[in-house]
């Protein structure tokens, strides 16, 4: 392996814990939906969900908080975001994983996640960040073979010389593997796939 310089990460599942993401997409948006609609809240629950599945995640729309509310007439983003923030959380061994590898690695964030919801969802780790990139906000795209080439060039850097992980298997680990990125899937449930790590810990043993 040539020499690492840039350590990739995804965002949500794999330093934030799920709860701001579902929090604004299963609470947050169907409460307005219900409030707007005179509909009760399961029900707007229902029907968001069903809406969400419609778009599915291989479409940019799927990620895009404002499509949704612009979609349903919910309006502003700002509000529904800033009151969802106390749901921010991160998996237990981020800090301490982020202290060590910032010391000889330069850390980025590679997110589908719209700004809107990633400034805020990384805010209080952002200073171990030299940058933080989201596909949908930065390159109106997912996250693709041109997204991950987009971070070696604004890095200055070649694949071969990144680590990526994240949880997506398609997204983190299939798609930056095509360009020569290291990828490495990070499978919380310890499924046992191959190569995979079951805590972002298990980093060090895959860069020793």
């Amino acid at each position: 392996m040539r020499q690492i310089s840039v350590i990739s990460f995804d965002a949500d599942g794999t330093l934030l814990v799920p709860g701001f993401v579902e929090a604004i997409w299963h609470e947050a948006i169907p409460a307005l939906y219900s409030q707007k609609n005179g509909v009760e809240l399961a029900q707007a629950r229902e029907i968001m969900s069903r809406e969400y599945a419609l778009v599915g995640p291989q479409r940019l729309e799927w990620y895009d908080v404002n499509y949704w509310l612009k979609r349903f007439a919910l309006g502003p983003a700002d509000g529904l975001i800033q009151g969802c923030q106390n749901r921010i959380a991160y998996y237990p061994e981020v800090q301490d994983v982020l202290i060590s590898l910032s010391t000889e690695y330069s850390l980025v964030v590679a997110s589908a996640g719209p700004t809107e919801m990633l400034v805020p969802a990384v805010a209080p780790i952002r200073h171990y960040f030299s940058h933080v990139f989201s596909s949908i906000s930065d390159y109106g795209q997912l996250k693709s073979a041109d997204f991950y080439r987009g971070i070696c060039q604004t890095m200055k850097v070649e694949p071969a010389s990144v680590v990526h992980v994240g949880d997506s298997w398609q997204f983190d680990f299939f798609t930056p593997k095509q360009i020569g990125i290291n990828a490495v899937y990070l499978d919380r449930g310890g499924n046992g796939n191959d190569g995979s790590i079951a805590s972002l810990r298990e980093i060090f043993s895959f860069l020793a």
